[in-house]
């Protein structure tokens, strides 16, 4: 992945730096995790993977995080899913295939969610989690890190994946918990594809189980991976990645 990035001039949103390779669809959209952008390994990767496939796919960075514009205490997790649509409104005509990875596996249910019930259900031909997290803000915390958020607002603590400290404002987090969905059936029909590490240690395997559970669809398959991690960034679990993804395209 060479060159530039392109951005999204908007009025009342920060503006949004992404790329986009043109060409057969669907459209692969592909969604970082919390604090995560666009350069990351399996977003590079399956860019990469899409542009020498001659297939469209687009890549992001949320407001607030990497090249795009604004402060990251200043979004919400709706804040977020409303970049997604803005970018996808602005880029992609079709169907599209989701791909999202961490706190993007929530937002790619958001998403999906939102498209689907604007344009029906052919607009998301599919989904791929890795690691997806969705209702993190209820179960990633325990009683006195919620406690603290709602009274602190800003708890910072550091994190193995960056060398900023991990932020979690009281507004993201009250998002959060409003937006909550493993609670009750997810109207979603889509074909989806979840990918988990056995020894991921921020996100429980069973979540992508719970969230298959949920799935009001029955094309949904759960790949539990041994040995891999949160990150799934070995190469192994990249070629599976883009194998996945590749098969939902056919």
């Amino acid at each position: 992945m060479t060159g530039a990035p392109a951005y999204l001039d908007r009025a009342a949103r920060p503006r949004l730096a992404y790329r986009h390779t043109a060409g057969s669809g669907p459209a692969i959209v592909f969604l970082p995790g919390y604090m995560s952008d666009m350069a990351g390994g399996k977003a590079t990767a399956l860019f990469d993977w899409a542009a020498s496939e001659g297939r469209a796919c687009l890549l992001l960075d949320y407001a607030g995080c990497g090249l795009s514009g604004g402060l990251f205490s200043d979004q919400t997790l709706l804040d977020w899913r409303g970049d997604v649509l803005d970018l996808i409104d602005a880029r992609i005509e079709g169907p599209v295939v989701i791909v999202g990875s961490s706190m993007g596996g929530w937002l790619m249910l958001l998403a999906a969610l939102a498209l689907t019930a604007r344009d029906g259900p052919g607009r998301v031909a599919g989904l791929v989690g890795i690691a997806a997290a969705p209702d993190f803000t209820d179960w990633g915390f325990t009683p006195e890190e919620k406690a603290i958020i709602l009274a602190a607002g800003e708890p910072r603590e550091a994190t193995p994946y960056s060398d900023q400290p991990y932020v979690t404002t009281r507004a993201f987090w009250q998002s959060g918990e409003a937006n909550r969905l493993l609670g009750s059936t997810i109207a979603l029909t889509c074909p989806v594809r979840l990918l988990h590490g056995q020894e991921d240690g921020d996100v429980p395997p069973g979540i992508s189980l719970r969230l298959a559970a949920a799935l009001a669809g029955d094309d949904v398959q759960v790949t539990l991976v041994k040995g891999g991690d949160h990150r799934l960034s070995r190469e192994s679990d990249i070629a599976l990645l883009i194998d996945t993804v590749a098969r939902l395209l056919v």
